[in-house]
């Protein structure tokens, strides 16, 4: 683990996370890590996702936690704030305004809605079963396109996240496709171990996925995905392996700016 961070974490301002960000700061400090970036679910307009992400008047405290956590563990751990943000058609304006409100480290651009449908919530999974999906995955890697396309974000997150309760891609094009756009933007790859957490028990992206990737030049984020403190790191010397063994590339962000 040493040299690794965790680009890929969350605090309870989410509400749906346990644990303090010093909790979090300390069991990556435990595990070996080099550093970590928070990237907490950003605010998003009222009417989105209400009850799983920090509201607006609550970004002042989560970057305040943050910072306080860099004082505490600076020269131990190399700690860094960043967002996980979503792509949903009509509040692209709304993410660029918060993007624009602090300078983040490091912005995930995820998709984790199909029209109104969360469909990574266990709450509404029967959902699939009225699906067909070819036509689902078809439909979630063109907003993955759109995520690419629209300048908003340094890396795509969990790449094949609608096989997380286990209904994989029956195609597979859309997918290469949309890593075809995400090569040509100059993005990465948020590398999810959180996948092997899940049902599916299979890490963001697939390894058929981080073998396309990593042909086509897209370096990887390591990310944990924790919400809670004992998750931080999760598997990650499993993960660098898989992707060391196709000739990826891990990087971290810092300033929006890529590093090695």
């Amino acid at each position: 683990m040493t040299g690794l961070c965790d680009s890929h974490l969350h605090t309870p301002l989410c509400g749906h996370a346990s644990g303090t960000p010093r909790e979090y700061a300390q069991a990556a400090l435990d595990a070996g890590l080099a550093g970590l970036c928070f990237t907490d679910h950003m605010p998003m307009p009222r009417w989105y996702d209400a009850p799983w992400r920090m509201r607006l008047e609550q970004l002042p405290e989560y970057i305040a936690q943050i910072q306080a956590v860099q004082q505490e563990f600076a020269g131990r751990l190399d700690v860094r704030l960043g967002l996980e943000a979503d792509l949903h058609p009509g509040t692209e304006k709304f993410v660029e305004q918060v993007l624009n409100m602090h300078d983040w480290d490091y912005v995930i651009g995820s998709v984790h809605y199909l029209g109104a449908w969360g469909f990574d919530n266990p709450e509404f999974v029967d959902e699939y079963e009225a699906r067909d999906l070819t036509q689902l995955y078809r439909d979630y890697y063109a907003l993955v396109e759109g995520a690419a396309k629209s300048g908003l974000f340094d890396s795509i997150g969990h790449l094949d996240l609608p096989k997380k309760f286990g209904h994989r891609d029956p195609e597979g094009y859309a997918a290469l496709h949309a890593l075809d756009v995400v090569a040509g933007q100059g993005l990465a790859l948020d590398f999810n171990t959180a996948g092997w957490r899940k049902p599916v028990a299979e890490a963001y992206p697939a390894p058929d996925l981080v073998r396309a990737a990593a042909e086509r030049g897209i370096p990887f984020v390591l990310g944990s995905d924790a919400h809670k403190p004992e998750e931080v790191g999760h598997r990650f010397t499993d993960a660098v392996k898989e992707i060391r063994e196709v000739g990826g590339k891990v990087v971290t962000y810092k300033g929006r700016k890529q590093r090695g």
